[in-house]
Order: C-alpha cells, then sequence, then structure tokens
C-alpha cells in the first residue's frame, strides 16, 4: 500500500496537514480520560448517591442544550464534554454536584473556545441551567476542575481528527464538497458523545470510524482508499477500528430510529408570572399621550415663560419629598410604571444575589 506522506501529501498544505496529524497523534493519549476511572463509573449501579451512566450521559445532554441555547460552537460541546469525563474519571463526584461541575465545564470550554463577547455571563449560565448554585459555587469548582486538570483545559478532540481528516479528504479527491456534509458529521460526534461508552476510544479511532461510515454511504473508492492510508499512518490497527466502527454503526442507527427522543429544536417560549405579566401590560397602556404641537403663529409666550420656570426648577424636584413625588406620579401615570418595572427588576436581583449559601464539595480522588 502506498504512504500517506509521499504520494497524496505531496504539496507544501499536504505537508502541513500530515504534521497537524502526527502533532495530535501524539498529544490524544494525554487529554483521554482515565479508562480505569470510566469503567468504575459504567459499573456503577443506579442509587441516589453514586454517579452512574444514566447520570453522566444525562448531563451531556445539559450540556448539548445549553450549546444550542447560547449559540456556542460544537468544538465548544465537544471541550465541555471532554473537560466532564477527564474530571469524573479522576474525581469521585457525588450526584448532587453534577449539575455545578457540568456548568463549569461548558463556561470552560466557552471561554476557551468562543470570541470573547459571546461567551455567556455566569449568571445566564445559571439561570438558565438552574443548577440551583450562586456565582460564588461556580468560582470554585472552576478552580478545582483547572487544579486537578493541571490547568490543561485544550485538548485534542475527535473533533479535530474529523476536521482534519475531512480536509485532507477534500485535498486529494475529485469528490464534490457536499457529498461530505461536515455538519452532519458533527451532528453525529455529538450524538456519540451523549454515551459513555464512547469516552473510552481514541478520538483519532472515533473520527476516523464516523467517517468510514459515512463514505461508505457514498461509495466512494478514492476516499475509501485515502481513508486507508489514513488509518495506516495513524498506526491504528483492525481489531480496534472495526470494534469501534461496529459500536458506532450501532449508536447511529438508534439515533436514527423513530423511537429515539433526539434534541427539541423548536424555539423557546418563556413563561412569565401573572405579577410580571400585569407589569408588563400596565407599562403598555399607561404610554401618557403628548400634547399636540402648536403652530407657529398660535404659539403663546406665556406658556414659554411656564416652561422655562418649570425646567429651571428641575433640581428642586429631584430633591423633593417622598408626597410630592406621590402627587406627581398620581398626576403621571408613566412614572408610577417604570418605577414598578424597575421595583421589580431590583427585587429580582436581590433574589439571584441571596441565593441558598455555598456548599462544600466533598470530592475525593479514584484511587
Amino acid at each position: 500500500m502506498k504512504d500517506l506522506g509521499v504520494e497524496y501529501l505531496a504539496d507544501r498544505k499536504g505537508v502541513q496537514l500530515l504534521g497537524l496529524l502526527n502533532l495530535y497523534l501524539d498529544q490524544e493519549q494525554r487529554f483521554q480520560p482515565r479508562e480505569k476511572g470510566l469503567s468504575l463509573i459504567e459499573a456503577t449501579p443506579e442509587n441516589d448517591n453514586t454517579l452512574c451512566p444514566r447520570l453522566r450521559n444525562a448531563k451531556v445532554e445539559d450540556l448539548r442544550s445549553l450549546t444550542n441555547f447560547f449559540g456556542s460552537c460544537t468544538e465548544t460541546f465537544v471541550l465541555a464534554v471532554n473537560i466532564l469525563d477527564r474530571f469524573l474519571a479522576l474525581m469521585k463526584v457525588k450526584p448532587k454536584h453534577l449539575s455545578c461541575i457540568g456548568v463549569c465545564c461548558f463556561l470552560l470550554a466557552a471561554r476557551i473556545v468562543e470570541e470573547e463577547c459571546n461567551v455567556p455571563s455566569t449568571h445566564d449560565v445559571i439561570r438558565i441551567s438552574q443548577c440551583k448554585c450562586t456565582a460564588s459555587d461556580i468560582k470554585r469548582m472552576e478552580k478545582i476542575i483547572s487544579e486537578k486538570l493541571h490547568y490543561e483545559l485544550e485538548a485534542t478532540t475527535a473533533l479535530n481528527f474529523l476536521h482534519l481528516y475531512h480536509t485532507i479528504l477534500l485535498c486529494h479527491t475529485s469528490e464534490r464538497k457536499e457529498s461530505l456534509n461536515l455538519d452532519k458529521l458533527e451532528a453525529q460526534l455529538k450524538a456519540c458523545s451523549c454515551r459513555l461508552v464512547f469516552s473510552k476510544a481514541k478520538p483519532s479511532v472515533l473520527a476516523l470510524c464516523l467517517l468510514n461510515l459515512e463514505v461508505e454511504t457514498l461509495k466512494s473508492v478514492d476516499l475509501l482508499e485515502i481513508l486507508l492510508l489514513v488509518k495506516k499512518h495513524s498506526k491504528i490497527n483492525d481489531t480496534e477500528f472495526f470494534y469501534w466502527r461496529e459500536l458506532v454503526s450501532k449508536c447511529l442507527a438508534e439515533y436514527s430510529s423513530p423511537e429515539c427522543c433526539k434534541p427539541d429544536l423548536k424555539k423557546l417560549v418563556w413563561i412569565v408570572s401573572r405579577r410580571t405579566a400585569q407589569n408588563l401590560h400596565n407599562s403598555y397602556y399607561s404610554v401618557p399621550e403628548l400634547p399636540t404641537i402648536p403652530e407657529g403663529g398660535c404659539f403663546d409666550e406665556s406658556e414659554s415663560e411656564d416652561s422655562g420656570e418649570d425646567m429651571s426648577s428641575g433640581e428642586e424636584s429631584l430633591s423633593s419629598s417622598p408626597s410630592d413625588q406621590e402627587c406627581r406620579s398620581e398626576e403621571c401615570p408613566f412614572i408610577t410604571t417604570v418605577h414598578t418595572i424597575c421595583s421589580t427588576a431590583l427585587w429580582s436581583h436581590h433574589v439571584l444575589n441571596e441565593m441558598a449559601h455555598s456548599k462544600e464539595f466533598g470530592l475525593t480522588h479514584i484511587q
């Protein structure tokens, strides 16, 4: 069989792709979750005090929902799952702390991948995820996760290999770019990420299996030949490759079946309380009618003098008594509505700040 670096990657861009592939292959083992820790989670039965595979998979589904809600990219989701699995495979985690850990993994990944303007605030993520923890809890847990992972959060994931393999195939084939839909491949990788078993697979093997199954559906001999060269260069043996390809094939078959519960991508509908709805309703109808502006010939000088006096007394109105302000509010319902809305906003902010006190995280290392 021909060598990948001689025949297909002879140009300058090909050499760069080959160098990047070698770099990813050197790093993938370093950022893979501990297999022993993952096996312990797999063997754990479901109860209230231990972390089982179902809880882990449910938390990854929550991460995917957060990613979709805040418009984050696939790389953010895959990196968040990698950080989560590496931490869970290293530390014994109680189920009650899993929601806080999941939010932290999402925020850590978003700060690495997303542009600064696209990173959601901690308070927004807490509110949307309903994780029942405070901003100080998030801050402390982020520090714990970063320390336990030795601040090596930016990892080489299966998505990196998937993008690289996809680029290699497109650079050395006459097939149309639309034939290999990268969005479809990313969606399939997300489906696999929601199952704990695929965290034990090497990222290079998982990405190659996804591409191999897609190329087989296209029945392209050229693409299959290039994938075989990539497999040989990556030193992936047949036993390992066919084992994981079978599992990936079953996962995708189940995911595409009608019985599978897929994410609901409908637009979210905000449900507000009756109190908030009444405030919004009143503000809509309480906008005062502005007086008609008189024509130039009908302008009264006395009105001009009165308006001048009102403007000059603006500073005095700021220091007026509460009773005077109440009288003015009765005269102008718009002021009352604005005051009510501002009070509601301040009350909501106070409630968010007065959430449950910080809890101590009982975390221990997995031996």
